[in-house]
């Protein structure tokens, strides 16, 4: 606990809805304040928020607690409830016009109510017997209880119903009636919590004779002493007379006094089972009030309220099913206390209108009633003795840890502050003078972001915001930042972040010399304590980065492997102390030697590594590596003496496409040539894998080729009608690129550009294809698309879209008649690029606003994939021909189109088959609702005269069909 001024100034502090903390700019205050604030306090349960280091826009159900009653769905519980309000309403109709006849009236008077009652002890010992949890026994007592009721009207019944006799005084029925009270007594009890403390018994002990003696003065005052007077010549009858309303008067005594003490799981269960049992003791009441005057029948509308009392019992154990417990529902405001508070004087009320009611209604005043009332008096001044004595222990006690807390708060070396929603500090603990070097006045109504780093506000904010947001499901959050001390300078201070009412505590210490220590094992981790330089740990690791984060220049990324020659001759004769002095020496040559940006690392004993980042290709990276040699072959002058060693070196490349965690194969790589360096006479550079330049030469030349090859024009484009499935009319082109080789061999794009690599080279071709696809449809004429299928490689390479333009603009093609179609089988998706798809949007819209069409192939792929469909603004769907091709085998291909071809329909798209090579897949596609396919099956790729010649055929013919 915090001192009581504390508590009086934060519960005094007007809590705010929307209170916020200012961003990372103190200049954009007001902007801040009208956005969402990692302070505005709520419940949590909203989204997921990101981290400020991440990009933008980038929760567990609970299961069923072991211990809750046994519970019906929402919609099992609705039918039974509307059932028993509909016979509880029938019964009253029944009762309210005396049934038709008086023999109806005394049956359902009689055996009614016992029915009743039956049901009620059959639904209470049902459901004692099948749930678990320390309240079954009190379901089984209200069972045993119903069952009393039921007995007692079944032989109440039989002597006026089956016997045509009137009930003798007293009756078996009257002693088994006297059952009814003490097991629903014993069940209250059960269903109740018990108090904790003898204080908490001798109160609720209490708090019962006030309500018993209460309602006893008041009952006795109106009928029962006149009861008793009847029945002075027969003490049985007196005894039976009098025992019932008494067991009621007590058992509402309970109802009242335990009326709120339920707990939340069976909160809806018990209220239904107090309402019950209310309303038949009250039945009871009004059934004593008529008997005395003899104006009591069975049929009456007395009997509803006995029956309506059965059926709510009947349903109180199955009365809480389909609710679900949340956490509002848990917590929300209970007025049991101000009940148990005001309980002594209603009830001392209802004791003085009894006792002014019998001295005012007779001439003397009754001596059951004084003794009665005083001893109701006497129990209300125990139970404010009681309470006065507990209250000032508890104040004892509060007072107690008041100052035990207070003392740690003061005494302890972590600093505690309280920050209101605004994020103004309301308290600050004396620890701030140690630690922060500033008194804790002067922090107090500082904003807490004006001392925290603003390299580190970011992160606070945002970890304080994800924190709320999580708040049920992490009690606390821990923060780690920098916080401006007295002196000015940055302390490192680890916080730990709670709730405090409506604002937050944070309890905060200083951590420097830990994270210093930190820094200093992680540094002595990473690098060799001789040079300083980094070790082979620290080296792999920054090749796994630089790998990984280029993946597209890998080649511009090479390792050299350095080893000193001679260097174990000069540990032998000079000494180690000498040898260590070198190889400092030697590690600060190749530091200065290499370009800013490259990494130097020692392996360990003369053996060095460098890795070389960005702009290196085989020329420089040679031209590196013998500046290194040379500058550790120059002469070194220690301890008076000249020593000299030289240096061999290994250079090996990364491959592209390789494995970001070929980090260690490719220092391996560079050791290998390194040994090769050695073994052709040491003091030379030498490159990994002669099989690595003879590829690197086969894919220079076969380059070059292609260059040759589309400059004069050994490319050529063929064209594949597509159809539409319904009429079989062409209903457009697609255009494919074939390269005929030297040997008259036209090769498809796959083969030439796997074996010629891709990048740059496919980017050309592509280019090529629109170009002449957009040509030749402006020379062919008529008003068929042309399709040119397209890689997302190609698609976002720079200047596709002003090509486009261009092109369509130069042949005056309309833009309707070219159709970019997106696949990753296009040329271009074989050099394994990872493309965003924010870009590829991008390009996407721009083509759409020139009036080109959108195809998108493979759905759901890697650069299309599903979850991105809604932001693609394409025209058309198309079926891959690997779907196709199984169509007609496997049921769940045939599904897998159906479903690809049902979400065309659906989102207003066209859909195409690619690969339709028989009638029967033909067939089956235009079944399944494709609108159009191109195959073998409809015609080949073909030239352009034999296009043309095909095109014309079409349009002589009578149905315009391929």
């Amino acid at each position: 606990m915090l001192s009581t001024d504390l508590m009086t100034e934060l519960s005094t502090t007007e809590p705010a809805t929307a209170g916020l903390l200012p961003g990372q700019s103190w200049a954009a205050e007001e902007h801040y304040r009208s956005a969402a604030s990692p302070f505005g306090y709520g419940e949590g349960g909203g989204p997921e928020l990101a981290h400020p280091d991440e990009d933008a826009g980038a929760g567990p159900d609970a299961g069923p607690h072991p211990h809750l009653p046994l519970r019906l769905s929402q919609a099992a519980a609705r039918l039974p409830r509307i059932l028993v309000m509909l016979i509880c309403l029938l019964y009253l109709a029944g009762a309210a016009y005396g049934w038709g006849s008086q023999g109806l009236a005394d049956f359902m008077g009689d055996f009614g109510l016992a029915g009743a009652a039956l049901t009620a002890s059959c639904s209470c010992f049902g459901y004692g017997l099948v749930s678990g949890g320390r309240h079954r026994g009190a379901w089984l007592c209200f069972g045993l209880s119903s069952l009393m009721v039921a007995l007692g009207n079944g032989i109440w019944g039989w002597y006026e119903c089956v016997l045509g006799q009137s009930l003798p005084s007293p009756s078996v029925a009257d002693f088994v009636f006297l059952f009814f009270a003490p097991p629903a007594i014993l069940g209250l009890l059960t269903l109740s919590n018990r108090p904790r403390n003898a204080a908490g018994w001798l109160c609720l002990a209490l708090d019962g004779w006030l309500i018993a003696g209460s309602l006893l003065t008041l009952s006795w005052s109106l009928a029962l002493a006149r009861t008793a007077a009847g029945d002075q010549h027969s003490p049985l009858r007196l005894a039976v007379g009098l025992a019932y309303p008494l067991l009621d008067i007590l058992l509402i005594s309970m109802v009242l006094g335990l009326r709120f003490r339920g707990q939340d799981g069976n909160r809806a269960a018990a209220h239904t089972a107090i309402v019950g049992l209310a309303l038949t003791v009250f039945c009871d009441a009004v059934f004593t009030t008529q008997s005395f005057k003899d104006a009591y029948h069975s049929g009456q509308l007395l009997d509803a309220g006995w029956f309506c009392g059965s059926m709510l019992l009947a349903w109180a154990p199955w009365s809480g099913g389909g609710r679900a417990h949340t956490r509002e529902s848990v917590r929300r405001p209970r007025v049991a206390s101000t009940f148990s508070a005001l309980t002594p004087y209603a009830a001392t009320g209802v004791c003085t209108v009894g006792l002014l009611y019998n001295a005012l209604g007779q001439h003397h005043l009754d001596r059951f009633v004084l003794i009665v009332s005083c001893t109701v008096v006497i129990a209300l001044i125990l139970r404010q003795g009681v309470m006065l004595l507990d209250n000032l222990a508890l104040a004892q006690r509060l007072s107690h840890q008041e100052r035990h807390f207070r003392s740690l708060v003061q005494g302890s070396s972590d600093v505690i502050m309280i920050a209101d929603p605004d994020g103004v500090l309301r308290y600050v603990s004396p620890a701030a003078a140690g630690v922060y070097g500033r008194p804790a006045e002067e922090l107090v109504g500082t904003r807490l972001p004006e001392m925290v780093h603003p390299d580190d506000l970011g992160h606070v904010l945002w970890e304080v915001q994800r924190y709320l947001a999580k708040a049920h499901a992490e009690p606390t959050a821990r923060i780690e930042c920098r916080v401006r001390s007295g002196a000015g300078e940055w302390l490192d201070v680890e916080s730990t972040v709670n709730r405090y009412r409506d604002g937050l505590i944070f309890n905060c210490r200083d951590v420097s010399e830990r994270v210093r220590l930190q820094a200093q094992l992680e540094h002595n981790a990473f690098h060799d304590a001789l040079t300083g330089l980094p070790n082979r740990a620290f080296f792999l690791k920054r090749s796994r980065e630089v790998l990984t984060s280029r993946p597209e220049k890998r080649p511009d990324v090479a390792v050299l492997f350095v080893d000193l020659d001679g260097f174990k001759a000069v540990n032998d004769t000079a000494g180690h102390q000498v040898g260590d002095e070198l190889l400092v020496l030697a590690a600060q040559r190749l530091r200065e030697s290499v370009r800013e940006g490259d990494l130097v690392a020692r392996l360990g004993g003369d053996e060095f590594a460098v890795l070389l980042v960005g702009g290196v290709d085989r020329e420089r990276a040679f031209g590196i590596a013998e500046r290194l040699r040379a500058a550790v072959s120059a002469p070194y002058v220690l301890a008076g003496e000249d020593h000299a060693v030289a240096a061999s070196i290994g250079i090996a490349f990364a491959e592209p496409g390789g494995d970001p965690e070929g980090a260690a194969d490719l220092l391996r790589s560079a050791d290998l040539a390194m040994y090769q360096a050695k073994k052709r006479g040491k003091d030379r550079v030498h490159e990994y894998s002669p099989e690595l330049r003879t590829e690197l030469r086969r894919r220079t030349e076969l380059d070059q080729r292609l260059r040759v090859a589309v400059r004069e024009g050994e490319f050529t484009l063929v064209h594949q009608p597509v159809v539409d499935l319904r009429t079989g009319s062409v209903s457009g082109l697609a255009a494919q690129a074939r390269w005929r080789s030297a040997q008259g061999l036209l090769l498809t794009p796959a083969e030439f550009l796997h074996a010629a690599g891709a990048g740059e080279r496919a980017v050309r071709l592509s280019r090529w294809m629109v170009e002449h696809a957009i040509a030749q449809a402006a020379e062919r004429g008529g008003s068929l698309p042309v399709t040119v299928r397209l890689s997302p490689r190609v698609l976002t390479a720079s200047g596709l879209v002003e090509a486009v333009d261009g092109a369509l603009r130069r042949c005056a093609l309309p833009a309707q008649r070219l159709v970019v179609e997106i696949g990753e089988s296009a040329p271009g998706a074989l050099d394994g690029r990872a493309h965003g798809v924010d870009e590829l949007v991008q390009r996407l819209a721009r083509l759409r606003l020139l009036g080109v069409g959108l195809v998108l192939d493979g759905l759901g792929g890697g650069a299309t994939p599903l979850s991105e469909l809604r932001r693609l603004p394409v025209d058309a769907l198309k079926l891959e021909r690997g779907v196709v091709d199984g169509l007609l085998e496997s049921a769940f291909l045939r599904t897998l189109a159906s479903s690809v071809l049902r979400i065309g329909r659906e989102l207003g798209l066209e859909t195409v088959a690619e690969g339709v090579d028989s009638a029967e897949q033909a067939r089956v596609l235009r079944d399944l609702g494709c609108s159009r396919g191109q195959g073998m099956h409809f015609a080949p790729p073909m030239g352009e005269d034999e296009l043309r010649e095909l095109l014309v055929s079409t349009r002589t013919s009578e149905d315009g069909s391929v």
